[in-house]
């Protein structure tokens, strides 16, 4: 399917900025050009009741967090709650690149998203990302009653990176080293380090994220190649998926991690785990941080959000 206009649009800005591709950038380069990005291509963030800047204890030293509470809700009402894993390849992002996708999902959810920002590649390369993920599951689930958050309904989700982590918390979850949530909310999630999938070789340039892109970030998190077959980096490779949470899974046609969405989602199916799928035929990755050119961003929120709602019984 011919890609969306308003994600054409953003192509074609890219291409008239002569930004040069993210694989040769610098992790501090690609991060500049990230912030710098925000404001082009984010919407201004909604108004939410509450946001609150916390930590919880990590491996490395305290993970900042932040506690977003839905517009419309009182203060200390005891709210669902999802846990966010921000996108960004294990090397980009923090807590601002998620703020408006965290503050629209809160609104949408009619309950408490807590963000976390998780340190991040090559400085602290895998299992580094995932242990601060941990760290925060269980910060949330011990501080519920603190939190004003309903211990029995809290889920994990995230973008890119971060849905290949929130699929890593459901699999522990589900062998009991970590609480098990409930849901998980994965949006065009990497789930196998291999990187050989037909959808990765279609989509080598001219877009936000690439097969050379992939690469680049994979060989930032996960420099050894033993370790890619490990299913807390790669979680397409666990041995078995049954009795994970319920889940919402996310692709979207012009991406190179389709193919390994989608087998994610249909081993979910398989081994008998309650999965809905959603396939956005006509858009790219990462556009869910693209709002202000690609109005489908929120749409695409709102059916995620839609879907927890319903697994939580809010509708």
């Amino acid at each position: 399917m011919p890609l969306d206009p308003g994600a054409q649009s953003v192509l074609d800005l890219i291409r008239a900025a002569g930004r040069p591709p993210l694989h040769q950038l610098t992790p501090a380069e690609a991060r500049a050009v990230n912030v710098a990005a925000r404001p082009v291509l984010q919407p201004d963030p909604p108004a939410v009741a509450a946001v609150q800047n916390l930590a919880c204890p990590g491996p490395a030293g305290p993970v900042p967090l932040r506690h977003y509470r839905s517009r419309g809700t009182t203060t200390g009402s005891v709210l669902p709650c999802l846990l966010y894993l921000h996108g960004g390849g294990w090397v980009i992002g923090d807590l601002d690149s998620h703020d408006q996708i965290c503050r629209s999902l809160a609104n949408h959810l009619g309950a408490a998203v807590i963000a976390v920002d998780y340190r991040l590649a090559p400085e602290a390369r895998f299992p580094a990302a995932v242990e601060d993920a941990v760290a925060a599951l269980r910060f949330v689930v011990a501080q519920a009653a603190q939190l004003a958050i309903d211990p029995t309904r809290i889920a994990v989700g995230g973008d890119s990176a971060g849905g290949n982590l929130a699929a890593v918390l459901a699999l522990m979850g589900r062998d009991g080293s970590v609480p098990a949530p409930g849901f998980q909310m994965l949006l065009y999630p990497a789930t196998d380090m291999a990187g050989n999938t037909p959808s990765t070789q279609r989509f080598t340039e001219g877009y936000p994220l690439t097969a050379a892109g992939m690469r680049w970030f994979i060989d930032h998190y996960v420099p050894d190649r033993a370790q890619r077959i490990d299913w807390r980096a790669s979680p397409l490779r666990a041995a078995s998926l049954a009795g994970t949470a319920a889940a919402f899974v996310m692709t979207c046609g012009h991406d190179p991690l389709l193919d390994e969405g989608l087998a994610y989602a249909r081993r979910l199916d398989e081994e008998g785990v309650h999965v809905a799928h959603l396939h956005v035929a006509d858009q790219m990755h990462a556009y869910l941080g693209m709002g202000r050119m690609i109005p489908a961003a929120d749409l695409t929120l709102r059916q995620a959000a839609a879907a927890l709602r319903l697994h939580w019984g809010l509708d």
